[in-house]
């Protein structure tokens, strides 16, 4: 049903997490993904890292999912100060729609906790309301989740999952970034529907034209 989707991640990362089985699959069928990144949490580096270490790695990760280095857009926001720039934020996204026009949306679910998805889901819905979108699930920052719509994946799908999050060296102490737990989601998820890999998501617009 889509073919212009857009991946909103407030760090680095988070889009891949969240939705990177499903950003593999839709490159693989030759739909047009596109991908934000509004920080690359340089106040969060660690000091062994340069500061700008985050968009080295993003971009390894993305190309690894198969985006074209056109379609990723990255910011400057600082990490954990965005609902000090709710409206900046939505100006961004402003221009993003403009620019990339997506018939579907893929952004922090409203049961994610954490104050910058928060707002990035909140200003989201502003900017995109005109069209579908789903919100991607993060565990670690889920109080709970609203399992309302899932995508099929196959093995090369979570394999390339997998493969784009290993470029994140800088966070590879995360449990969430450790493939037995990736797998384990995936397969958790698939059970779900029937299938052996899956991810979920929340409905929270549905727009069919």
């Amino acid at each position: 049903m889509f073919d212009n989707i857009l991946v909103l991640s407030p760090h680095t990362d988070d889009g891949e997490l969240g939705a990177g089985g499903c950003i593999a699959r839709f490159v693989s069928e030759g739909k047009r993904v596109s991908y934000v990144a509004l920080s690359a949490c340089e106040q969060s580096v660690p000091d062994e890292f340069p500061p700008d270490i985050l968009k080295q790695e993003v971009k390894k990760a993305t190309k690894v999912l198969g985006i074209s280095s056109d379609d990723l857009l990255l910011y400057g926001f600082e990490v954990r100060m965005f609902p000090q720039h709710r409206q900046e934020i939505l100006d961004t996204l402003l221009e993003v729609r403009d620019r990339v026009n997506p018939d579907l949306v893929l952004t922090p679910s409203s049961f994610d906790t954490h104050q910058d998805h928060e707002v990035v889901r909140a200003e989201s819905l502003r900017a995109f309301k005109m069209c579908s979108i789903l919100g991607y699930e993060q565990p670690w920052n889920n109080i709970t989740f609203n399992t309302s719509a899932f995508v099929s994946l196959s093995e090369g799908d979570v394999r390339k999952k997998i493969d784009a999050l290993e470029c994140y060296v800088t966070q590879k102490d995360r449990k969430y970034l450790n493939e037995e737990f990736i797998r384990g989601l995936a397969t958790t998820r698939g059970t779900q529907i029937n299938e052996k890999y899956a991810e979920a998501f929340e409905v929270i617009r549905w727009v069919i034209k």
